[in-house]
């Protein structure tokens, strides 16, 4: 189901004031950049480009965090020594 909120002109420069309502849905705020995507059936969508971009780096870096832990566990058990600890010293400690 589509709606229709509100319209815009396209100035001579080419500039459109975004509706104030599309606005708060998308959380701009003046100087705020905005991605336009042209999808396959002619449909255009209007996205805030930061949120937009922490989104996609909040996916990337949950899948990555997993790829981290493991091969981090996997490094952590190759690399430990399989040597007897070094001893712990008691007493007196020179100065």
């Amino acid at each position: 189901m589509e709606y229709v909120m509100d319209t815009s002109k396209v100035t001579t420069n080419g500039q459109v004031t975004i509706p104030a309502d599309f606005r708060r849905l998308l959380g701009l705020k003046s100087g705020d950049k905005v991605l336009f995507f042209l999808r396959e059936n002619g449909d255009v969508v209007v996205k805030n480009a930061s949120e937009y971009a922490t989104q996609n780096a909040r996916a990337d870096l949950a899948g990555s965090a997993k790829d981290i832990n493991k091969n981090t566990q996997a490094k952590i058990q190759k690399a430990a020594p399989e040597a007897e600890p070094e001893p712990q010293y008691k007493g007196r400690h020179s100065r």
